[in-house]
């Protein structure tokens, strides 16, 4: 990813323009305007143009933007044109479907291994992933040196899994527990808020009714 500061609503509207210029591709078109974008999408066109600049590709008047070199633009920003190796700890419900959202591979993302207490799951195979004992998980890591780890167990146990990663030398967490992590500030966290997002829509469903 570049070295550009960019604002954290810029980063999370870039993979809706990505998903939403894949759809266009597909559909046989090769150029698309940022005020079509703007409609489309519902999102300002002056901020549909702060958004793309950060790519650093620029626009042709009256012609827009060229699909496959604005996919392409954002895919290499957002550094998703490589597949960065992941590892899953928490082989549950949550934890197997992310081992089967395989969108994951079109967004950079390659989970290669998973970890577990439950003796029932160890050395199963979840989604073509191998699962194996937390008690592995430092030495695998290590020896991989894999920089991304998504924790999916409890709150409870989330801060000791965030240990092990640290341990392992994780550079960043994807943390779907509900536990504040407390890690070293090397360590990359990205908490993600199923309730607030389900709040919200809950909110807005109600407020229609």
């Amino acid at each position: 990813m570049s070295d550009v500061k960019v604002p954290s609503p810029t980063l999370r509207r870039l993979p809706k323009y990505l998903n939403y210029l894949r759809r266009l591709q597909e559909l046989g078109e090769v150029a698309i305007s940022a005020s079509t974008m703007s409609r489309d999408l519902d999102i300002q066109h002056t901020q549909v143009r702060k958004d793309l600049a950060v790519t650093g590709v620029q626009g042709v008047p009256k012609v827009g933007h060229k699909i496959d070199i604005l996919i392409d633009a954002i895919e290499k920003f957002l550094d998703w044109n490589t597949l960065t190796p992941a590892v899953i700890v928490g082989a549950g419900n949550l934890g197997s479907a992310l081992l089967g959202y395989r969108a994951f591979q079109r967004s950079g993302l390659s989970i290669v291994e998973a970890f577990d207490l439950n003796q029932d799951k160890i050395g199963q195979k979840l989604h073509d992933v191998t699962v194996y004992h937390i008690d592995d998980l430092v030495n695998h890591v290590k020896a991989k040196q894999i920089p991304i780890g998504i924790i999916t167990v409890s709150a409870k146990a989330a801060q000791n899994v965030a240990n092990l990663l640290v341990d392992a030398g994780i550079q960043a967490i994807w943390n779907f527990s509900h536990e504040k992590l407390n890690v070293p500030p090397s360590v990359i966290v990205e908490d993600v808020e199923l309730d607030s997002s389900l709040a919200e829509l809950s909110y807005h469903l109600k407020q229609r009714h």
